[in-house]
């Protein structure tokens, strides 16, 4: 993989219309992406062509990144993640229903053969999230590793969308302090 400073770099060439740049972008960020959006959906064909999507958008919106707001990394994650949201909540009540799997809660940590196999980073952010409140814990899971939607969370935890949002932003600002970003 490589370091968010050459992904900074293969972004702003991106931005130039560097298809080989492009191309580099692609290679080193695909897996990560794609796990992210086939975990939302589920279902392989909806995933590749989100992701096709969120190539399309990458390419396109790559002059208006900026490094100082997020890693490039999270920018591009955020892209693919969003979209594969957007097709989630298209889905119909009934279609939900049928697929129980999806709104499931994400396990507290994961299976030990699973941990062994992290990276470094992922360990680093496990630690953070771990130091969350339980509740901010299961938040952040389903938000951001399961994609339920700021409405969804509200419901689940019996609060206004606006004080999610909030308690998203304050636990993400955490996790990031923690990591030092």
């Amino acid at each position: 993989m490589l370091t968010p400073a050459e992904l900074v770099g293969l972004i702003e060439a991106v931005a130039k219309g560097d298809q080989a740049a492009f191309e580099r972008l692609y290679a080193a960020t695909r897996a990560k992406l794609f796990g992210v959006v086939l975990r939302i959906l589920r279902r392989q064909d909806l995933a590749e062509e989100v992701i096709q999507e969120a190539y399309v958008k990458i390419w396109h919106g790559a002059a208006g990144f900026n490094p100082a707001l997020a890693s490039p990394i999270t920018w591009m994650v955020s892209i693919a993640r969003n979209r594969a949201i957007d097709i989630v909540r298209k889905k119909t009540e009934s279609s939900i229903e049928e697929e129980p799997q999806a709104m499931e809660v994400a396990a507290d940590s994961p299976d030990p053969l699973a941990r062994r196999e992290m990276t470094e980073e992922l360990k680093r952010l496990l630690e953070c999230i771990g130091r969350l409140e339980p509740d901010r814990q299961r938040l952040v899971l389903l938000a951001y590793y399961n994609g339920w939607s700021r409405e969804q969370l509200a419901e689940k935890f019996a609060a206004p969308v606006n004080t999610v949002k909030t308690w998203l932003r304050r636990s993400m600002l955490d996790i990031r302090e923690c990591l030092g970003l």
